[in-house]
């Protein structure tokens, strides 16, 4: 699945990249994911083998309204190759294909307890000193972490917290 959500990933994003619409199909990708996790019937008759090609692309011209060509075009082609249920990883790794781009970065600290938001910032931008891009960054509470931070840098994790530590140590003494 991942190999076919990555070619069809690649060639909707090329297509996007050289109509200029690259935030727009970006949108309406997420809103159809959406629509597709909020609607068991929608994705029912989406995924269903039952569905001709020519049913589903009815269907898709019915429900979606005002998308752009290229979106549809690539919804229409998607529906002919039977590759509809990939869509979810299409929009994955679009969106990877589209941080690339624009050199987006996305950044999650989290916490034991709630950071100042001075404190987040200067983590970010120390990140983004170091890699040269723009950094997303969020950040979140977890208690169970108990104390330190964990960075999620991208795919990366970078986990310097107490409870991370604690789980180490009972590693090397239960080894001992």
């Amino acid at each position: 699945m991942e190999r076919i959500a990555e070619v069809y990933a690649r060639a909707l994003f090329e297509a996007a990249a050289g109509r200029g619409v690259l935030d727009a199909v970006r949108e309406q990708l997420a809103q159809l994911a959406q629509a597709l996790t909020d609607s068991r019937d929608l994705a029912i008759f989406l995924f269903s083998p039952y569905f001709s090609t020519e049913e589903k692309k009815a269907g898709l011209h019915r429900a979606i309204e005002g998308a752009d060509e290229t979106f549809m075009s690539f919804l229409e082609t998607l529906s002919e190759r039977h590759r509809t249920p990939a869509i979810f990883a299409i929009r994955t790794r679009y969106e990877e294909l589209y941080d690339e781009e624009r050199k987006l970065l996305p950044v999650e600290v989290t916490s034991a307890t709630e950071l100042d938001r001075e404190t987040v910032e200067s983590i970010g931008e120390r990140i983004g000193a170091q890699t040269g891009r723009r950094v997303q960054l969020s950040s979140r509470v977890d208690p169970s972490i108990v104390g330190g931070i964990v960075l999620r840098v991208g795919n990366r994790v970078l986990d310097a917290s107490i409870a991370n530590q604690l789980n180490q140590l009972r590693k090397q003494v239960a080894r001992a």
